[in-house]
This record gives structure tokens, C-alpha cells and sequence, in this order.
């Protein structure tokens, strides 16, 4: 599992870290974030830290986190899954697959990550190791459960972009899963209004 909140979250404040450590019913939206994910059947879970690492650390009660930086945020958002996914690759264990969170996704849900589990056998078996939830609404396909076949494909990636780019160049090589509801992202201050008021 790997989370990626090292984003400086410019169009949300001029403050790094003040998006993911934005209030969301009463927790940070990371924090939220991170309650979802340690609810999954998942033992390693990487957090990929940038700007505001500081204020991020000291802010979040952890668990067993591997908390990891990316010492080059600038770079974007394909830098800090390049970390993530290197520091998975750094471990002893023989991971399969590995799901791509987003930090500034506070409507996560652990059933959504259930649901792209339950299909992994199904994505092999097709030589699909990219599975992604299709929502009722359109918007961001995350999380993304991306299969150890197709780990190789990070590095390929550049600049303020994540796996959207790779799922949209490699239709063949993705599996979609029907979830219910939708993810928006918080990326602005009205973004995080309307999803408090839903």
C-alpha cells in the first residue's frame, strides 16, 4: 500500500500541508485517509511525505506506517510514486500488487479497496495488471490497484502526473470494477466545502 501526500497543495493554500491536515469531520483529511487504509487487510503500508512533512508528522497519531520522503517534491506527483513504489521494492517481502492512495481523497472507502482485491485473480488471468474502480460519477479512478507486473510502468512516468496518464496510454492492460458512489479530490478550498456539505 502505498499513500502519496507529499504535494504542497498550492491551489488549496500558500501553507504546505495545510490541505492534507485540512479538518474532515473532525480529523485531518489525511488522517482520514489512513483510518480507510488500516482498515484494509493490508501489513505494509508506505506514507510518501514531500512538503510539509513536518507539520504532517507531528500532526497525525501513526501506527505502523513506513513513513518515507521524497526529498525532491518539486518534481511532482510521478516522483513521489516512484518513492513509494521503490521503497516496496526495498522490502523482503514478495508483494503482488501494491494500491496507490491519494492523501487529498478523504471519501476512500475500504470496501472500494475490497472490491479491486476480490478482481486481481480476474486481472491476471487477462494480463490486466492495472485494476481501477469505475465510479457512478465521473472523476478520479482511485485507488489503483497496480499488480507487481506493472511496477515497472512507474518509472516510465514524468512530472505533476500519476497513473492517469499510463491507464489512458494502456486500455488494454486495465481492468475497471463497478463501485458505487464516487472520489472526488480536494484540491481546493471550495472542493473541501462541497464535500463537507454532501
Amino acid at each position: 500500500m502505498v499513500v502519496l501526500a507529499a504535494g504542497a497543495g498550492s491551489r488549496y493554500s500558500d501553507d504546505p500541508g495545510a490541505k492534507l491536515l485540512a479538518q474532515v469531520e473532525g480529523e485531518p483529511m489525511v488522517a482520514r485517509v489512513l483510518r480507510e487504509v488500516r482498515g484494509f487487510r493490508s501489513a505494509t503500508i508506505v506514507v510518501v511525505l514531500g512538503y510539509g512533512a513536518d507539520d504532517v508528522e507531528r500532526s497525525i497519531a501513526w501506527a505502523d506506517e513506513i513513513r518515507i520522503r521524497n526529498h525532491a517534491p518539486e518534481r511532482g506527483l510521478a516522483s513521489s510514486l516512484q518513492v513509494g513504489i521503490d521503497a516496496l521494492r526495498a522490502l523482503p517481502e514478495p508483494f503482488d500488487g501494491a494500491f496507490i492512495v491519494l492523501g487529498d481523497q478523504p471519501r476512500l472507502r475500504t470496501e472500494a479497496m475490497s472490491m479491486l482485491q476480490a478482481a486481481a485473480t480476474a486481472a491476471r488471468a487477462a494480463d490486466r495488471p492495472v485494476v481501477v474502480p469505475r465510479y457512478e460519477s465521473p472523476g478520479p479512478r482511485n485507488p489503483v490497484l497496480l499488480l507487481r507486473s506493472a511496477w515497472s510502468w512507474v518509472d516510465e512516468l514524468t512530472g505533476d502526473h500519476g497513473l492517469g496518464p499510463l491507464i489512458a496510454a494502456r486500455p488494454d492492460a486495465v481492468l475497471e470494477v463497478a463501485v458505487s458512489g464516487e472520489m472526488p479530490d480536494v484540491d481546493t478550498p471550495d472542493d473541501l466545502a462541497r464535500l463537507r456539505s454532501d
